[in-house]
């Protein structure tokens, strides 16, 4: 199982601790950046990535953008446009989505 730098996931501090306190357990991203069974530490906590699917933005429901911590889809998409310059939010969009477990 490679180890990679949590930073590659999960680009920032907040998201981060959110991982460490449970409120992240996935992230969606515009390409893959690990594969199933690769791991990542946070402060001496283990995750293990335990799945990685191709879907599209309209894929997306409410009960993902929880698991990436916003209340819901439109909260998600509200800080996807804070984020990202010029970001519209297209339901045909491909991404990846990323799923972590604590180990």
């Amino acid at each position: 199982m490679p180890t990679i730098d949590p930073e590659t996931l999960l680009p920032n501090d907040r998201m981060q601790s959110q991982a460490l306190e449970g409120d992240v357990t996935q992230i969606h991203r515009g390409q893959q950046y690990a594969d199933e069974g690769d791991t990542f530490d946070i402060e001496g906590t283990t995750f293990e990535i335990v799945e990685v699917s191709e879907r599209t933005l309209g894929d997306m429901t409410d009960e993902d953008a929880r698991a990436e911590g916003a209340k819901d889809l439109d909260h998600y998409k509200q800080i996807l446009e804070r984020a990202h310059d010029n970001f519209e939010w297209d339901d045909d969009s491909d991404i990846v989505m990323h799923r972590f477990e604590r180990q």
